[in-house]
């Protein structure tokens, strides 16, 4: 049987719109959290950024730019490749584990104030890694 297949640019698109979705999903979960918080807001949000940012530079955009080489190395010489390549297999696990620890999360007795920067740095470090797969769209 045929795995599913598509165009590298296709791929790099779709890993682009799903990066920023998720990275976008949490952010505006952190926001919501925030908006309804006593205080404490300018320190979550001035964590999330800043611990967003090293995620970013330190983690997302590595792995980004592994699954840029990834999708272009894949299947030499035919135009198309599996549509699930746009990431390794490993990292599929990681997002099973990444969704389940953030719904044990979201249902703890944690105050989202507390919560607000965790997710406001890994939407953002998401979000801006997305931007990768946008940039190589555009320099071809």
């Amino acid at each position: 049987m045929d795995t599913p297949a598509a165009n590298r640019k296709v791929l790099v698109f779709l890993a682009g719109i799903v990066w920023s979705l998720v990275g976008l999903g949490l952010i505006l979960a952190a926001v919501n959290w925030l908006a309804s918080a006593d205080g404490g807001v300018v320190y979550a949000v001035t964590a999330g950024i800043i611990i967003g940012g090293a995620i970013y530079y330190f983690g997302f955009s590595r792995l980004a730019a592994a699954n840029l080489t990834r999708i272009y190395a894949q299947a030499p010489g035919k135009d198309k490749v599996c549509i699930f390549a746009f990431q390794n297999k490993r990292s599929y696990y990681i997002v099973i584990i990444m969704i389940l620890m953030g719904y044990a999360l979201r249902h703890l007795l944690i105050n989202k104030i507390y919560l607000s920067p965790v997710y406001l740095a890994i939407g953002l470090g998401l979000f801006l890694a997305s931007l990768r797969y946008y940039r190589r769209l555009t320099r071809q």
